[in-house]
């Protein structure tokens, strides 16, 4: 490799990265401008662009995305959140609760980002509807939304990476991710109910408001929501067997998403249209980015240097690569975060003897949790913003950094014990 394409494809990256995280451009634009650099200057040829495309996690990203889109047509989430509101009898304390409860068991099952999109709305009208502020609401939604979908395959962008990458199946996410991932969820929402007890009262006459709300309203298509259901458990139970019946989970999610368009006999494109095209492109243009650092050998230069500094020791990599990834997710968006580690992590596995699944682990908890502590920390985080702030509400930097950051310290104080009893 010449040194010129060394160093014009450490710059491009670079550049690319700190116009990413500085979200002065579009984050798309610039992820595919950059990749189209990388072949412009010869960093890589198109052939070996294309060939660093991770078609898995997009196939997957997709597939749920269509399911989604049907499932959000049925009302179910507005109805699941009346529901919740009703049983918690309009008391703001036992609101948040169930509604985090919510928010972390749907990213588990759907992903984070979508459960925030379909949670936030109808949280605004239950806060509206008690005269409330809704950022506390809003702000136990992101962290539960974030720790739930921490504990599945196919719940945070960052696993379905590691997962496409690694071949670890949906099982083996949460036979190791789902146990610390509930204890963390608990711990979590224990400490948000003591901060925010005091500053939660609402009136008697906006408690009757919300118990007079008919949740049955919402469901506005009980056929296609039956059959919605019905094929998100067989996509589900695919994903549990995709390892024994040798199928790739994009296949599985496309497989749903081809057989619910056609049971539901909703015009495929009223469907696609809503698909986040601009989040799969992003997703492209950063495989290939990451890709050509990979292939112009950076990857490899870094992975020895970081095997240096824990002189391969599997204990103290896989607690540096837990509280590194947590660290740097905060202020970085974790989806660039993690495409840039699975090569360095793949090149430090290939000059070890040991087992590195916990450092794959480390990397997932680190990432996903760690997203957590900033309001830019991950997708669900952004998007929550914007809907929030479009409502004429406002999450600071400072003020979520304030209440988020120590209680992801906390979870990742958590995990590190958990990983050095069970794994180290």
């Amino acid at each position: 490799m010449p040194e010129q394409h060394l160093i014009i494809g450490i710059l491009i990256f670079s550049l690319s990265y700190i116009m990413i995280v500085s979200e002065k451009l579009n984050r798309t634009v610039v992820a595919l401008f950059g990749a189209v650099l990388m072949i412009l200057f010869q960093v890589v040829s198109q052939e070996e662009a294309l060939e660093h495309i991770d078609f898995n996690t997009l196939g997957l990203l997709i597939g749920m995305m269509i399911i989604v889109n049907i499932i959000k047509r049925t009302g179910l989430f507005q109805y699941l959140a009346i529901k919740t509101a009703k049983l918690a009898k309009g008391d703001p304390v036992k609101i948040i609760l169930y509604f985090s409860i919510i928010a972390a068991v749907a990213s588990g099952l759907l992903d984070n980002v979508t459960t925030i999109l379909l949670i936030v709305p109808v949280t605004l009208v239950i806060s509206d509807t008690l005269k409330i502020n809704p950022v506390p609401f809003i702000i136990s939604e992101i962290m539960a939304a974030n720790i739930g979908g921490a504990a599945t395959l196919i719940g945070d962008p960052p696993n379905i990476m590691i997962g496409s990458f690694t071949g670890l199946s949906f099982v083996d996410f949460v036979i190791n991710l789902a146990p610390i991932m509930l204890v963390i969820f608990i711990v979590t929402i224990f400490f948000i109910k003591i901060i925010y007890r005091k500053s939660l009262k609402v009136s008697e006459e906006s408690r009757q408001l919300i118990l007079k709300m008919d949740e049955r309203k919402a469901i506005t298509d009980k056929k296609l929501l039956i059959k919605s259901l019905i094929v998100l458990f067989i996509t589900i139970g695919g994903f549990t067997l995709a390892e024994q019946i040798g199928m790739e989970s994009a296949s599985v999610a496309i497989f749903g998403a081809s057989l619910l368009l056609l049971i539901s006999r909703i015009e495929p494109e009223e469907i696609l249209v809503d698909v986040e095209w601009v989040t799969i492109f992003f997703f492209g243009g950063l495989f290939v980015l990451v890709g050509s650092l990979e292939s112009i050998g950076v990857i490899s230069i870094l992975a020895e240097k970081l095997l240096n500094v824990t002189q391969g020791d599997l204990g103290i990599t896989t607690i540096l690569v837990l509280w590194m990834s947590a660290i740097l997710s905060s202020f970085l968006d974790n989806i660039p975060y993690v495409a840039t580690m699975i090569p360095l992590v793949n090149e430090m596995e290939s000059l070890s003897t040991s087992n590195f699944e916990p450092v794959w682990w480390a990397l997932s908890i680190g990432a996903c949790l760690g997203g957590n502590g900033t309001i830019i920390g991950a997708s669900a985080n952004v998007v929550a913003r914007g809907i929030v702030e479009r409502n004429g509400h406002k999450i600071t930097f400072l003020g979520y950094m304030k209440i988020a950051f120590p209680l992801m310290i906390m979870s990742i104080m958590i995990s590190t014990i958990y990983l050095l009893v069970f794994y180290l």
